[in-house]
């Protein structure tokens, strides 16, 4: 199937691991161009450099620290500069905080997550969408979790900040959607990133077991019996991406192997 894809702009965020990356490799086996952002620039190269061997679309480089306010700004300036247009797909992509609760945090983490994980999508958004609106196309992506559905116990900071973005999505939705601007939310349960790992290794170390053992019992509660590849969750972006998912907007998305149990 063709996705319609070819020469279409894309910034993604974390484009140089995880999610991010496979997304950005997703779109540009579409033919997109597409701008990576992270703080590691060299990283970002590699994998600048790998897609682009790969094709048919081509991958630029865009280094910022997500909580940099200013410094993410100057990386859009940089990546429609080298993208030789205007944004029309971008994916919110921040990364997980660590394992905690919600009861008796320091103020000031809450402040320092909200401004990496939350404050700096509305300002990303916002410097998009102008363009997006007054071309009548666009591309909103967002990447929480299905904790936004089903909160997970040892995730209380990313629990309550990305249904958070869940909402603000959900609204945005409904007033960009006269102007051809889609915005939905992929809900990522268990997919095989270094993220996962990480967490693995926590809860390995919370029961005393090898993060092998964590792993396993973790596959236990997904009916489809493994965990996800970002192949699969690079595909379903792209798709969500086009011009064919032109119908589908303010939804959540699950990408979790049948994981949760609500409706």
């Amino acid at each position: 199937m063709d996705l319609q894809l070819a020469g279409r702009r894309a910034l993604v965020c974390g484009g140089s691991s995880g999610l991010g990356r496979a997304v950005a490799a997703a779109l540009v086996a579409e033919g997109a161009h597409v701008a990576l952002l992270s703080r590691d620039e060299a990283r970002l190269k590699a994998t600048a450099e790998a897609l682009n061997a790969s094709g048919p679309g081509r991958a630029v480089v865009a280094a910022a620290d997500l909580a940099d306010h200013a410094a993410l700004l100057k990386a859009v300036d940089t990546a429609e500069d080298r993208l030789g247009g205007a944004i029309q797909i971008l994916l919110n992509n921040t990364g997980g905080p660590p394992p905690s609760g919600v009861s008796g945090l320091d103020p000031q983490v809450w402040r320092d997550h909200f401004e990496s994980m939350v404050l700096s999508v509305f300002r990303l958004t916002d410097r998009v969408l102008p363009a997006m609106r007054a071309e009548g196309w666009g591309r909103i992506l967002n990447v929480a979790s299905i904790t936004v559905v089903e909160p997970s116990a040892a995730l209380g900071v990313s629990n309550t900040l990305r249904a958070s973005i869940a909402a603000w999505a959900k609204t945005l939705a409904g007033e960009v959607g006269p102007d051809g601007v889609t915005v939905n939310t992929l809900l990522p349960g268990r997919i095989d990133t270094p993220r996962i790992a990480r967490l693995d290794q926590a809860a390995a170390e919370r029961a005393g077991v090898t993060p092998e053992q964590a792993r396993a019992e973790s596959v236990k509660s997904i009916p489809v019996g493994r965990i996800g590849t970002p192949e699969e969750f690079g595909a379903t972006a792209a798709f969500l991406a086009s011009p064919l998912a032109a119908y589908i907007t303010g939804s959540l998305i699950r990408l979790d192997g049948g994981a949760v149990r609500a409706i």
